[in-house]
């Protein structure tokens, strides 16, 4: 037994860094950004990541994606910039209703340009009123002619207002629908959100009247669950490895001040209350490292049967993250409170890592129950 990652995902990393190296000098200013920073964009554009996003037969690099590709390379984007992070993570999250739902002429075209980053995506679930309990949405289809109106709002969208296209839940009838609509609909206004404690490209979507053709409708009709269940299924892990990311990057930063600092008459690493933090760090990281990769190990093969252990990754890899970042902070003490050091950038991008993509406490209720269903 192999702990170890196999060869193609090594260099799948090492291809990750060559740009994270390259947007490092940008990360301080881009991870202040609300809006789209031009130099990170061009980074992902010149490096092809994209393209892991993407089946091959559209442009991608895998005939089908890849779970932990898509994890591994996280870990690396979110040690550097979070901006640079979301940035390629979303073009796999707002597109993925297209490849597991679309018809053959939406995929070609789309994804073709998603792979390239030719057009940003983006996916429409979270309202004003619904967070997690997304059956409780608001923003509804209705019938008109050979088509639809879409009305409703959507809210805290990630990539709302530089998306090309955005990938929506709507209410239709007694089920829910996934639909296509483009940036530049009719009907369609993109305000900002509140700006964040970790700033992010976010917008407020608001649909009034909007024209939906048939041929904008994602998989089958009331079944639009089944395209948000599938995107999950691909990238909750993917939330697991940026996690790493920043909780190696915390501890890095925490390990080389206490390496190097004297108190006392010695290195703090050498103090037994700070050495304690770094070790119980380390083996934490650890921990949530091996899960992360052994779920994603299994998500290569059905990613839907390995939902429950990505989730158990993404809920051990962000707690982790937000407990090695604090105690970063507290061992770099007033350093740790610099405002836009790098550790004080990371304690801010930790916490929401928390929620989104699935809170903490819902996926345990996920995960309880299947364990339950397992045992009994």
């Amino acid at each position: 037994m192999s702990f170890e990652l196999e060869r193609a995902y090594l260099e799948l990393q090492d291809e990750a860094r060559e740009v994270a190296r390259a947007v490092e000098p940008l990360a301080a200013e881009a991870d202040a950004m609300s809006t789209l920073h031009p130099g990170v964009m061009d980074a992902l554009r010149s490096s092809r990541l994209w393209e892991i996003l993407v089946p091959a037969a559209y442009g991608g690099r895998h005939e089908t994606l890849d779970p932990l590709a898509i994890a591994v390379v996280r870990e690396v984007l979110m040690a550097t910039s979070s901006h640079l992070d979301s940035l390629f993570a979303l073009q796999g999250i707002g597109s993925y209703a297209i490849t597991a739902g679309g018809t053959d002429a939406q995929r070609a075209e789309w994804l073709p340009k998603v792979a390239t980053g030719e057009a940003l995506a983006a996916l429409g679930l979270t309202e004003p009123e619904a967070g997690s309990d997304l059956k409780d949405i608001k923003t509804a289809l209705t019938p008109d002619g050979d088509g639809f109106r879409l009305n409703g709002a959507k809210a805290f969208i990630s990539n709302g207002g530089v998306a090309a296209f955005y990938s929506v839940l709507a209410r239709d009838g007694d089920g829910h629908t996934m639909v296509i609509v483009p940036a530049g609909a009719d009907g369609l206004t993109v305000t900002p959100t509140p700006e964040l404690i970790a700033p992010h490209i976010l917008g407020d979507l608001a649909f009034e009247n909007v024209r939906v053709e048939r041929d904008q409708v994602l998989g089958t009709p009331g079944r639009g669950f089944d395209l948000v269940l599938a995107t999950l299924s691909v990238f909750r892990l993917s939330v697991a490895g940026a996690s790493l990311g920043l909780a190696q990057a915390a501890l890095e930063e925490a390990t080389r001040h206490a390496g190097t600092r004297r108190q006392f008459g010695r290195p703090m690493a050498r103090l037994g209350a700070i050495a304690e933090m770094l070790a119980d760090s380390w083996a934490e990281l650890e921990a949530a490292r091996l899960l992360t990769y052994r779920a994603g190990e299994l998500a290569r093969e059905d990613p839907a049967a390995a939902l429950h252990h990505s989730s158990m990754a993404k809920l051990l890899a962000s707690e982790t993250a937000g407990k090695i970042v604090d105690r970063a902070v507290q061992i770099m003490g007033r350093w740790g409170l610099i405002r836009d050091a790098k550790i004080e950038r990371l304690y801010r991008q930790a916490r929401p890592m928390r929620i989104y993509e699935g809170g903490s406490q819902v996926l345990r209720l996920g995960i309880a129950k299947a364990l339950v269903e397992e045992v009994l």
